[in-house]
């Protein structure tokens, strides 16, 4: 997969953070914390709070779920070989964030290295991009 061009909406207000340092830090993360789920190690990333209504985060919650979705420029290594290094990538909805380097969802984590940001938008925004 190539690259993709960051739409308008990307360039708007976003809160820089910080992933882990390197992909062997990283990958020794999702092996000890996340043993029995396939890992994907993302650089620049960003996070999305979907913006919701208070019912549809009801029904997320209901779900398992938080309204949130990570999208990354830059695939560093995944475990199961279905991203190659260097493509993009988007996950499904998250499951669960931890230590604010770990992006999980059900099928997966996302293990964040280096410079990332976080911003607002809404569903259809996110979607877009594929």
């Amino acid at each position: 997969m190539a690259s993709v061009q960051e739409p308008d909406f990307m360039k708007g207000s976003r809160t820089p953070l910080e992933g882990l340092e390197g992909t062997s830090e990283a990958r020794a993360l999702a092996v000890e914390r996340f043993p029995k789920k396939p890992y994907c190690l993302v650089r620049d990333w960003t996070i999305f709070r979907i913006e919701v209504t208070r019912d549809e985060l009801f029904k997320c919650h209901a779900a398992g779920q938080l309204p949130m979705i990570l999208f990354a420029h830059n695939v560093a290594e995944d475990s199961q070989g279905r991203f190659e290094r260097g493509d993009w990538v988007r996950s499904s909805m998250c499951t669960g964030f931890h230590d604010g380097v770990a992006f999980e969802t059900r099928n997966s984590v996302y293990v964040l290295i280096g410079p990332g940001h976080e911003q607002l938008a809404s569903l259809k925004d996110v979607f877009s991009l594929f």
